[in-house]
């Protein structure tokens, strides 16, 4: 292997792991206009507008949707070694759900804020 192939692999995986821990994770719709972008009601605007697009991503591509759908149940070692080995396999449909979890990374670079939408989902279970 490559020095360059090696690079390249290790950026797949920690951009992969970086969208699939901040975000699990995924719109090109961003927050309404009536929504200040740093509020929870932005926050949860961009959210669910990410978790809808990933949801119809990964309902027409049913490999990422196996693989990630299982990793919620393995160890998370052998969850990240599975996450891993299929996106290297399939750096387009890395690449795909990259795009569709920016504005959540955006969110998170703009407000100082790390929230992904299973800490939304805690926050209003609490209220339960």
């Amino acid at each position: 292997m490559t020095t360059s192939t090696t690079v390249m692999r290790r950026g797949v995986m920690g951009a992969l792991l970086g969208v699939l821990g901040g975000a699990a994770a995924i719109t090109v719709a961003l927050p309404t206009a009536s929504a200040a972008p740093c509020t929870a009601s932005g926050l949860s605007s961009t959210a669910s507008g990410v978790l809808a697009e990933a949801g119809t991503y990964l309902a027409a591509h049913p490999g990422a949707d196996d693989v990630l759908t299982a990793a919620g149940s393995q160890p998370t070692d052998q969850a990240k070694a599975n996450v891993q080995n299929y996106f290297l396999g399939h750096p387009g449909e890395f690449l795909d759900l990259k795009r569709i979890a920016q504005p959540l990374t955006d969110l998170r670079a703009q407000c100082g804020v790390s929230v992904s939408p299973g800490q939304l989902a805690a926050l209003v279970e609490q209220f339960q």
